[in-house]
């Protein structure tokens, strides 16, 4: 059996963003791949500091185009999910932020928690427990569906964009030219084991919702996803460091 590759947006966002974000990768994605399945997508939210006044992202878009330049939102660096999270954000809402790259999403919440800036985004296990202590608030699910363990946040798309979606996403991968029944085998395999009810429980740790799906289905995910985050790239000017 040929050797696989997993891909996802949190790691390096190798399918959807590297190939926008670098100038040289020693690769082409969508001719060095076949795409096998689509496993898992992890819902990202978007969060303030407590002393924020804005309640829900409406709020918020309003205060930032009221002190434009003047709110600043950090990340677990340059080109993560966070940052390209919120400058989707950013480039759909007309709004104006400053971003404050660190080095990993501990050094980020430090200094959110801290008051020193005043949003991010990222995936909900880090920031929960902040939102519980009171020193975050959550005003925008990035996922097209509310999320079961924050029913009362509503979605970016809910709030006035529709067709907004970020979330962190896996796949699996094969090289290219993996023979089309090994390519069929391998997702209807896929698509059972993230059914599994272990896998359920350590994905619902995370917030995550298990997909398996067709290589068609996951083909078409990825031009989509490609599509999307390249024109983020492109206008918010972000190069891998």
């Amino acid at each position: 059996m040929p050797a696989l590759r997993t891909t996802s947006l949190q790691r390096a966002c190798s399918l959807a963003v590297n190939p926008y974000m670098y100038d040289d990768l020693p690769f082409d994605t969508n001719r060095d791949f076949a795409p096998v399945s689509l496993l898992a997508k992890v819902p990202s939210i978007f969060v303030v500091h407590a002393d924020v006044p804005a309640k829900d992202l409406r709020e918020f878009v309003a205060l930032a185009k009221k002190v434009p330049g003047q709110l600043n939102y950090g990340s677990a660096g340059n080109g993560s999910a966070g940052h390209l999270a919120i400058e989707y954000l950013k480039m759909v809402a007309g709004i104006d932020l400053v971003h404050v790259p660190y080095k990993g999403t501990g050094p980020n919440l430090i200094d959110l928690v801290a008051g020193r800036t005043q949003a991010t985004a990222a995936g909900t296990p880090p920031l929960l427990p902040h939102v519980k202590s009171g020193k975050l608030r959550v005003i925008a699910v990035g996922a097209p569906q509310r999320l079961s363990i924050l029913p009362d946040v509503a979605t970016v798309a809910e709030q006035g964009y529709p067709g907004f979606e970020t979330t962190q996403w896996y796949g699996l991968n094969a090289p290219a030219k993996t023979p089309a029944a090994i390519i069929k085998r391998l997702s209807e395999e896929a698509a059972k084991a993230v059914k599994q009810p272990s896998v359920l429980e350590r994905f619902a740790a995370d917030d995550a919702e298990g997909v398996g799906s067709t290589p068609e289905e996951y083909a078409a995910f990825i031009a989509a996803e490609q599509k999307r985050w390249s024109e983020v790239v492109r206008k918010a000017g972000i190069k891998a460091n």
